[in-house]
């Protein structure tokens, strides 16, 4: 049996609650972002695809590449400096297990994929947001380096 994690621990006030409300889980500005740019270079993807664990934002499945386009924040980007600051801040009961979790789960779901034979690829938010055409590089260059692997495997060079 599947046990669900509590969606909350501790309290909220009002404004807490009415902020953490309006976080998108699908169709962030980071997804949409990395989304339209693959599109207009010609790749074609599944978003929020169901079938693979972890559900990836967006899904190659020409090329078996999952990608995740991760917030800092949630993700737990430079935990070290992170977290310091959260057991100072509000409610770091709440936080730091709810971030550590996100950290552990994104390491469960990776093993996931990298096991059913999908490349797994992690952006961070601002990265996607301020270097979009690097991060599609990023992603061509897998796909260059799987057609190279495949021409190899199968003795052809096309």
């Amino acid at each position: 049996m599947n046990k669900r994690e509590p969606r909350f621990r501790g309290e909220a006030s009002d404004k807490s609650h009415k902020n953490m409300s309006r976080i998108r889980g699908k169709d962030t500005s980071i997804e949409v972002t990395l989304r339209r740019a693959l599109w207009k270079k010609g790749y074609r993807y599944r978003k929020n695809y169901t079938e693979l664990p972890g559900r990836p934002d967006i899904a190659l499945t020409k090329y078996k590449i999952a990608i995740f386009c991760d917030s800092e924040f949630f993700h737990g980007k430079d935990w070290e400096v992170l977290r310091p600051k959260l057991e100072k801040g509000k409610n770091p009961d709440y936080w730091i297990p709810k971030i550590e979790r996100n950290m552990e789960r994104d390491k469960e779901k990776d093993s996931a994929l990298l096991f059913a034979d999908w490349t797994v690829i992690h952006f961070w938010g601002k990265d996607i947001l301020q270097n979009t055409d690097e991060c599609v590089k990023v992603i061509e260059e897998i796909i260059f380096e799987q057609k190279i692997q495949r021409s190899e495997d199968d003795g052809s060079y096309d």
